[in-house]
């Protein structure tokens, strides 16, 4: 099935595929697992939404059967429910849709859409749990297959509908050289698993109408010249990710784990991104006058952010702890009616001491309404920064973290669906962006690969992907099942003296330790 005839006008119009669109379609005929690399909106997976529809609306005798599109986020499955809705307009089908819980053997399903059509058959388009293939038969198309948190798993779960007729249907862009879904591409092409693979970069798509189809949808005058203007500036916008997002070049290495668009979209301007960085000779002054210094920068900077907090949501809070080479960040979060993590305050702290870090942390714990829970990270010194505080406030409350990669795995795949699902809101910033940005795969593990980056906040600035570690171990801290504890005092408010931690009744309030000791 390489077209599809168009609707009669008074003009004659193109078929409604495109040459590659019907090539794809046409070996997703002979080949029962389809992988197809892509470049960026090319329509493939508009053209499947075609074939779904003519597949969920035959009757069994003509090939019909069930249709389940994958998608890692909600977003998706809606806008391919809605090219479904559309064609089976197009085609007079009478087809009755509508959203519902799917029951994927969890406590709680999860969201899902779907057509039902009068053959019996239905397109279901449901969110990537490998699960929810279970006991299922029909036609599965798993959509941008590389950003799926556990492919692997789905691909088990979908090719076991091969056994009675399904087809399965692996469509994405690249996400990196060593993402699963590149993986399998070379498990194809050499012959290790049964299957086949079709590529259309950018090239192939124009050479087979696609800038031609583009004028015709928005009304412009198609020429060779303005095609050549259009791939130029394409081109320049994606920048060094050119040849991954057109051309299917996976690049060397791992591609970003999280989406900019989707990151972008959880930001608002509600938050705020608080930064210090401590003077060079700070620990050349005398005590009161670093005392001071601290706890001034602490009332005008961060109390007035702490004050605003909502009194009666749970708090939360994470950190990613440095000394002198990266920066400490502190991400508190509060959950909303909604469930939604609202991060209303991101703070980096660069080249501060860890006394000052230990009283800043305190401060902002004490002041927190309904502390419930924080979860520190605990490598190297900050081991015993996030001992001291969780000495403090309760080790069980205050966790020490020994970051590794299964503290990765649990953690960058909760961030990533609160992310897709818009369950988490995050403070505009352009910092806190590229930071979310630097988590990549690294043999099928998010993490930040060990590299730091320089940034524009000082000409010894770097940054090592630290507000993502944080907001992380924020996630991880808010799923939590601890009871709430108010240490805010409201008018009674007391502050720690930097040399010796005694309890005073002046500026923001702090906590008294709990160790004997005197000092660090």
């Amino acid at each position: 099935m390489s077209s599809e005839p168009a609707l009669q006008s008074a003009a004659p119009l193109p078929p409604v595929l495109l040459p590659y669109q019907g090539e794809a379609i046409a070996l997703s005929h002979r080949e029962p697992l389809l992988a197809i690399e892509k470049s960026r909106r090319t329509g493939i997976t508009w053209a499947f939404a075609m074939e779904a529809v003519l597949v969920a609306g035959a009757r069994r005798g003509e090939g019909g059967q069930d249709v389940f599109y994958i998608a890692y986020n909600l977003d998706m499955t809606r806008e391919f429910i809605g090219y479904c809705a559309e064609f089976t307009k197009s085609f007079d089908i009478v087809a009755a849709s509508g959203e519902f819980l799917y029951d994927d053997g969890s406590e709680r399903g999860i969201q899902a859409f779907r057509i039902e059509f009068p053959s019996g058959f239905a397109i279901v388009a449901l969110s990537s749990k490998p699960r929810s293939l279970r006991g299922k038969q029909g036609l599965v198309i798993i959509d941008e297959a590389a950003f799926h948190d556990e492919l692997d798993e789905l691909l088990k779960a979908a090719l076991a509908l091969l056994m009675w007729g399904g087809r399965v249907i692996v469509i994405s862009t690249h996400d990196g050289a060593d993402n699963p879904f590149n993986l399998l591409l070379e498990e194809i092409r050499d012959g290790k698993r049964e299957g086949a693979v079709y590529r259309i970069d950018i090239a192939q798509a124009l050479a087979d109408g696609l800038y031609k189809r583009i004028c015709l949808r928005t009304g412009q005058d198609w020429s060779q010249q303005a095609e050549r203007a259009w791939l130029d500036a394409l081109v320049a916008r994606y920048g060094e990710g050119a040849q991954e997002e057109l051309y299917c070049i996976p690049a060397r290495g791992s591609g970003s784990y999280l989406d900019r668009a989707a990151v972008s979209a959880v930001m608002g301007e509600g938050g705020a991104v608080v930064r210090y960085r401590g003077p060079d000779d700070f620990l050349l002054w005398n005590e009161r006058r670093q005392a001071d210094h601290i706890t001034g920068w602490f009332a005008e900077d961060i109390a007035p952010h702490l004050a605003g907090l909502q009194p009666s949501r749970p708090s939360f809070l994470g950190q990613d702890f440095a000394r002198s080479s990266d920066l400490t960040a502190v991400a508190i979060g509060q959950l909303g009616q909604t469930l939604v993590l609202d991060v209303p305050l991101i703070i980096e702290l660069r080249n501060t001491p860890f006394r000052e870090q230990f009283w800043i942390l305190s401060s902002i714990i004490r002041a927190l309404p309904l502390f419930t829970a924080g979860k520190l990270d605990a490598r190297g010194n900050g081991q015993q920064l996030a001992e001291d505080l969780g000495r403090d406030f309760g080790a069980d409350r205050v966790v020490s973290v020994m970051t590794s990669q299964q503290t990765y795995l649990d953690g960058f795949p909760r961030l990533k669906e609160r992310i897709e699902a818009r369950t988490i809101a995050l403070p505009r910033d352009a910092d806190v962006l590229d930071d979310h940005r630097m988590v990549k795969r690294v043999r099928g593990v998010p993490m930040i690969p060990d590299r730091s980056v320089s940034k524009a906040d000082g000409a010894k600035g770097k940054r090592h992907g630290d507000t993502a570690i944080a907001t992380m171990l924020l996630c991880l801290a808010a799923e939590e099942d601890l009871a709430p504890i108010d240490l805010h005092r409201g008018a009674e408010r007391t502050s720690a003296q930097l040399d010796d931690f005694t309890l005073t009744q002046t500026g923001f309030g702090t906590v008294r330790r709990a160790s004997p000791a005197g000092g660090f």
